[in-house]
């Protein structure tokens, strides 16, 4: 967050006030954090959502619970995408 912050210190904000910096930086910030969190959970579910494919290529026949237990799967890692994104709320308005 730092780095951020070092950035906009040397950006030419002359036509701004010090709150208008703050909030640019708090926006920086927040974002910065949202996409560090939104990482894991596209990662997680690549990973998911493949090895639920190679189940399904190897035993077609059981195809339907893999595909239920995947999309429950895709659900509860999304869900740490969500809680990402209300930290960035967060953030951001506080």
């Amino acid at each position: 967050m730092e780095a951020l912050a070092s950035l906009v210190a040397q950006a030419d904000l002359s036509g701004f006030t010090a709150e208008e910096v703050r909030t640019i930086t708090a926006a920086g910030d927040a974002g910065l954090a949202y996409a560090i969190g939104a990482i894991g959970p596209a990662i997680g579910i690549g990973f998911l959502v493949g090895k639920s494919v190679e189940a399904m290529a190897r035993q077609p026949e059981a195809a339907g619970m893999v595909r239920t237990t995947m999309f429950l799967g895709i659900a509860f890692t999304e869900a740490l995408a969500l809680i990402g994104f209300v930290v960035f709320i967060l953030l951001k308005f506080a």
